[in-house]
């Protein structure tokens, strides 16, 4: 297949080294430049500063959609409606409702929307995944999460700190990864409850969120993700009535990936452990695409897909109207 990718950053970057053999034949960035320099890389790709050209190219097949968040539901609109199937990268939007069009076109065009939450994709997930899928660990009680990093100097000077291009902060980065692997391992959560708050850095968006989501299970995810972690960090806990599983790490500066089980044994005290350990190179971005191919060959629903996205923009959304009713009622 021919792809588009629009955005030309660091994550377009990713996405076209993990094409899987497919063509990158259109690249496209409002900076000609940026759009150029990765269009160089791949012979026979075009450059491109109009994403509305890039998504209506005839040849094009696919668009990869990795803008910042002001443009993501508008592009893979756009898209839609000049026939491409799309992966657009999280969060896929800045506000839940604007994915209700998204949603309602990909169906009635019969096309897929897939969802870049490319951390399903990591061996650790799978694997932990494949685990409780099979009963090992028992039911599952709740989740204990932690996802972070520090920022850099003028951090709150770039784009994220904006709040009409980022339409947030953490927890719409960071934090829609920890709730979309929360969902998946959990299923839906029907009670919201959270709180965000801007610590350290000086900009009108948070750099700290708290969640606590509530399965009809009671099942309880307990997250927070911070722009003031000073040593990257990532960590899932998984608790079961048989079992527990940690992940920790996702390579480079989070440190080695690993996945560990512990196991009760009948007469309780210390578990069985066994520990798996997945160094070397992301293959998140590579698999996600595999997937995505394999989502239009076969005609099926991309999982994750937009509504996926715009459940966890709705769990986003809540959280951030809960502070300000905190703020405003005195009771922060």
């Amino acid at each position: 297949m021919n792809v588009a990718i629009i955005g030309c950053g660091l994550i377009g970057h990713k996405r076209a080294k993990n094409l899987g053999g497919h063509t990158l034949l259109v690249a496209a960035d409002v900076m000609m430049d940026r759009a150029e320099s990765l269009a160089k890389q791949y012979p026979g790709a075009i450059a491109m500063q109009s994403w509305e050209a890039a998504v209506a190219h005839e040849s094009v097949d696919v668009v990869i959609v990795a803008t910042t968040p002001d443009n993501l539901a508008r592009v893979t609109l756009a898209a839609l409606q000049a026939g491409k199937h799309v992966l657009v990268d999280k969060p896929a939007a800045r506000h839940f409702e604007e994915l209700d069009s998204v949603i309602e076109l990909a169906k009635s065009k019969k096309l897929k929307v897939r969802t870049g939450f490319n951390h399903r994709f990591h061996p650790a997930m799978r694997k932990a995944k494949k685990i409780i899928d099979s009963g090992e660990i028992g039911q599952l009680m709740f989740i204990r999460g932690r996802y972070g990093h520090g920022g850099r100097l003028g951090y709150e000077k770039e784009w994220r700190a904006d709040p009409t291009i980022g339409g947030g902060g953490e927890l719409l980065d960071q934090g829609m990864h920890l709730i979309d692997l929360s969902r998946w391992y959990l299923g839906d959560f029907v009670h919201v409850d959270g709180y965000v708050k801007t610590y350290f850095w000086q900009m009108p968006v948070e750099d700290n969120g708290f969640m606590m989501l509530r399965t009809r299970k009671d099942q309880v995810a307990w997250l927070h993700v911070s722009w003031t972690e000073w040593k990257n960090t990532f960590s899932l806990e998984i608790y079961g009535q048989h079992g527990k599983l940690q992940i920790d790490g996702l390579g480079g500066s989070y440190g080695t990936e690993q996945l560990a089980l512990y196991k009760m044994h009948p007469q309780m005290g210390p578990p069985e452990t066994t520990i798996w350990q997945y160094p070397g190179e992301d293959q998140s971005w590579s698999l996600e695409f595999k997937e995505f191919v394999k989502d239009i060959e076969q005609d099926r629903e991309p999982d994750p897909n937009a509504s996926d996205a715009q459940e966890a923009l709705r769990i986003v959304n809540a959280i951030y109207e809960r502070t300000v009713a905190a703020v405003a009622g005195g009771t922060k």
